[in-house]
């Protein structure tokens, strides 16, 4: 082959190196260990370590809980009191009724032997 040959022929690229190469590529970026794992694994790994930071905090704040339930007595009993509904032996309790809705409070006619005072504060019959 003479010199213009060569240059007028496409450039051969080895086929069978190429095919290695982007099989080790593929390998090495979807593979078991590869960079898309990595990634997956290192965002996991992130999420748990938040998740390990919340679980501590909260088991702190139980923790400081239940040192005051044993050593502060007036907070276990006002959780005794709130939960409860504990008092002192010289406490006095006093529970006040809500008054109900009466018929006559939502405009419906009541006969007057259903007042409070009964009959006797009824309106004297016409003669």
């Amino acid at each position: 082959m003479s010199e213009p040959e060569k240059a007028a022929s496409p450039r051969k690229i080895p086929l069978l190196p190429l095919l290695i190469v982007l099989l080790l590529l593929a390998v090495a970026v979807f593979g078991d260990k590869g960079l898309v794992q990595v990634i997956k694994l290192n965002s996991q790994r992130a999420a748990l370590e938040d998740e390990i930071r919340r679980l501590e905090d909260a088991n702190q704040a139980l923790r400081e809980e239940i040192q005051a339930l044993r050593s502060d007595h007036r907070r276990l009993e006002a959780i005794a009191r709130r939960e409860f509904g504990m008092v002192r032996e010289d406490e006095l309790i006093y529970q006040f009724r809500t008054q109900e809705k009466r018929p006559a409070e939502q405009g419906a006619v009541v006969p007057p032997e259903e007042l409070q005072g009964g009959p006797d504060l009824a309106p004297a019959p016409a003669q």
